[in-house]
């Protein structure tokens, strides 16, 4: 079983929203920390946004006010909702979950247009 499925990537124009959501069914340890990164062409992953098992949440400034991590503990899932998307965020989004140890998921393509 893939420990980590991901969803909710596409295609929308500046100002628009896409909501990412990240199943962690797969793993049956105890999960930890839970968040999304994202890697452009030629850049570095850099972390977009974390979340506790206790809902501390933890932003990159560039998207502060825009983006929102939730997840159930329950259900395993951490959503990352992204709203008034710029170009700038146009990347490949990762989920990433630390539970025995970390987990990657394979990524969805977030493309923003002008």
């Amino acid at each position: 079983q893939v420990p980590l499925v991901e969803s909710g990537g596409g295609l929308v124009q500046a100002g628009g929203s896409l909501r990412l959501s990240c199943a962690a069914s797969g793993i049956i340890f105890s999960i930890n920390s839970m968040g999304w990164y994202r890697q452009a062409p030629g850049k570095q992953r850099m972390l977009v946004a974390s979340i506790t098992s206790g809902g501390s949440t933890n932003y990159a400034d560039s998207v502060k006010g825009r983006f929102t991590i939730s997840r159930d503990n329950a259900k395993k899932t951490v959503d990352l909702q992204m709203n008034s998307l710029k170009p700038e965020d146009t990347a490949v989004y990762y989920c990433m979950v630390v539970s025995e140890r970390t987990y990657w998921g394979r990524g969805t393509q977030v493309t923003v247009s002008s």
